[in-house]
């Protein structure tokens, strides 16, 4: 992939701070594009690395343009300022990234309503709400994409039935984003869901899904980086797929995963049946 292959091109995505959304962001920014991250992360938190403007100085000083806009994706306002943050700053918007995401793989007995909420309102509500604030500057670029980091639909009885809540919020991601491929097509518009086959190394699985036992049987982000990227160079190629990290990165002749750390039995992720 050449060097400066989306100078001009300019991305706005939902969190970013950290894990796999920075890693996208970072990756872009090192091709050349303008990056707008929107977080909740003003402040360090306690157990997780990393904020939305130690994510901006970290992409600046590999060289990349970058511009942090602290905000909640839940909140119509925030989101508003973070595309007229990309005008104002970089001219435009090209992609549109829905990274952010909030994980509980509590059963129903056991899942909070609280909880519930906030993973349809930051999930489902805050992808519609991202994409729509972004649409009148893609409509107006020869590059549009919309990236969404969901899973394709299992149908399967053991995912439909694991953890219904978080299903449903994943979910209801995908089918917004393969609603966003039809509802544009003739504009165009591509949309395109990425999803990992295996745990990502990231905070969330250190914390959440078993420690530093899982993370040695998890890849890297920059897998998913490195997919995302060639999902972003050839928009049309995927626009209304649900694709895996690992499928992508086939199509475009990297099937060596082991510079993507890990080590087996790798860990697949969550909606991902063993293959």
């Amino acid at each position: 992939m050449s060097e400066n292959i989306f100078a001009g091109r300019t991305m706005v995505m939902s969190g970013g701070s950290r894990g796999i959304g920075f890693e996208i962001a970072s990756a872009f920014a090192g091709l050349g594009g303008n990056v707008v991250l929107l977080a909740k992360t003003d402040t360090p938190h306690p157990r997780l690395p990393g904020t939305v403007h130690s994510a901006v100085a970290e992409i600046a000083a590999a060289g990349g343009r970058a511009v942090a806009v602290v905000g909640d994706v839940r909140n119509d306002a925030d989101v508003e300022r973070a595309a007229t943050t990309a005008v104002r700053e970089f001219g435009g918007i090209d992609l549109c990234v829905n990274n952010a995401s909030v994980l509980d793989l509590s059963t129903t007995e056991n899942l909070a309503m609280k909880k519930f909420d906030l993973m349809q309102e930051v999930n489902v509500r805050g992808t519609f709400s991202l994409t729509q604030a972004c649409l009148p500057e893609l409509r107006k670029s020869p590059h549009a994409q919309i990236l969404t980091l969901s899973p394709p639909m299992n149908m399967s009885q053991h995912w439909l039935g694991k953890h219904p809540g978080y299903m449903l919020a994943k979910y209801g991601m995908t089918l917004l984003a393969m609603g966003f491929a039809a509802e544009f097509a003739d504009v165009p518009i591509a949309s395109t869901c990425l999803w990992p086959e295996t745990t990502i190394a990231t905070s969330a699985v250190i914390n959440l899904l078993g420690g530093a036992e899982a993370a040695a049987h998890a890849r890297r982000p920059k897998i998913m980086s490195d997919a995302a990227m060639a999902i972003v160079a050839n928009p049309r190629e995927y626009t209304g797929r649900c694709v895996i990290d690992v499928d992508v990165l086939a199509a475009a002749g990297i099937t060596d995963l082991s510079g993507y750390g890990g080590q087996a039995p790798f860990d697949y992720d969550i909606f991902v049946d063993p293959r």
